[in-house]
């Protein structure tokens, strides 16, 4: 009788062992609703372009994921039928996730100590979207009953949040600087444009090798790199192109006390629609040495005509200030320069050249100006 407990003893001991030692991840997810047959996908965005990392189908509600990554990361679970992705950290651990049908975010994980921190974090985000959504309902009715000051107000409040979720950021990759999420925080951040560029260099230079050395921190280093010459606090690359009449012009020779230099092209609807906001800041503020030099990437194979086109642009939106193209779309020497790989895109700078601000659209670009020139 002893022999056989110490024999059943040492094979729990060892089944103990061998589930704790997880060669590799396991991932058991289950329904809160009757599904069967449903594509489960595990997926992960770099871009435009979502890359399937594993496929499976749901039995009886349940699904399973089993595999090995060489560096966890931030992945979601995409459910045929389901809008919606559960963003989630994989790694090389067992991970339970129970899914809620008609709110897949607001699912349960449970596994690793990387979607711990990821839970927490998304509980102040959950509640940082809740306080951004009152804002936004109270500024529509103070809209549409014309009371500026409450707007102003608002506006104020909203800015503040903005502060805060930063501040978070900031606090939790300083903190946590192993995290797989602190690589994801940063490289948000590279496409965001709401963390300077000293401060992602800063907290990039914190984080452990292993994070530098994964996906995420491979992206941030890529960016660094790419931007460092026109990061905010650097001097604006200097450049001459040609107008529309074929008059060499040089960015140095036409700089005011404050220049924007705006990369559009009259293929470009969200530069068009941006257009009329630049005039008004234009007609404003150039008495007061505001300069604007428009960079158009127009060139693309699909315009017949790519200079006509950039021309009658400039004339149906009023663009009175210097504008410039080598008529060469996105391989535009300017824009490979300033590293442009979406447009509109602005830069403003100072009277020295020295890049003050970047990418800023509507009332926070005449916002900008106003502080610069008033």
């Amino acid at each position: 009788m002893q022999r056989i407990l110490y024999f059943l003893c040492i094979s729990i001991i060892l089944t103990s062992c061998a589930q704790n030692n997880l060669d590799g991840y396991l991932v058991s997810g289950k329904l809160d609703k009757v599904k069967n047959n449903e594509l489960v996908q595990i997926v992960r965005s770099e871009g435009r372009t979502t890359v399937v990392l594993d496929s499976t189908r749901i039995t009886n509600s349940t699904f399973e994921f089993k595999g090995k990554i060489d560096n966890p990361d931030m992945y979601f679970i995409a459910i045929e039928g389901i809008p919606g992705g559960l963003p989630f950290i994989l790694e090389n651990e067992k991970i339970d996730l129970t899914i809620y049908t008609d709110s897949v975010y607001a699912s349960v994980i449970d596994g690793g100590k990387e979607n711990k921190l990821l839970s927490d974090y998304q509980d102040y985000a959950k509640n940082l979207r809740t306080k951004t959504s009152k804002i936004d309902e109270a500024f529509r009715l103070a809209y549409q009953n014309q009371d500026s000051v409450k707007m102003a107000s608002l506006r104020t409040d909203y800015e503040n949040l903005m502060k805060e979720g930063l501040a978070n950021d900031i606090q939790f990759v300083s903190t946590n600087t192993d995290a797989v999420l602190s690589g994801v925080i940063l490289e948000s951040a590279t496409m965001n444009n709401k963390m300077e560029f000293a401060q992602i260099e800063d907290l990039y230079n914190s984080l452990d090798d292993n994070i530098k050395n994964a996906r995420t921190g491979k992206a941030v280093s890529k960016y660094l790199n790419e931007n460092r010459n026109t990061a905010i606090g650097s001097i604006a690359p200097n450049f001459t192109a040609p107008s529309p009449e074929g008059e060499a012009i040089t960015l140095n020779d036409i700089k005011g006390k404050v220049t924007i230099i705006d990369f559009w092209a009259a293929w470009c609807g969200p530069c068009r629609r941006e257009n009329p906001n630049v005039v008004e800041v234009y007609k404003k503020y150039h008495d007061k040495g505001l300069e604007i030099i428009g960079v158009s990437l127009d060139g693309t194979p699909q315009q017949k005509d790519a200079k006509q086109a950039w021309i009658d642009a400039i004339e149906q939106d009023n663009l009175t200030w210097h504008q410039v193209s080598n008529l060469k779309y996105f391989n535009d020497p300017i824009a490979r320069e300033y590293n442009i790989n979406a447009i509109p895109a602005t830069f403003i700078i100072d009277e020295d050249g020295k890049i003050i601000a970047k990418n800023l659209r509507g009332p926070a670009l005449e916002q900008k100006i106003s502080e610069l020139l008033d």
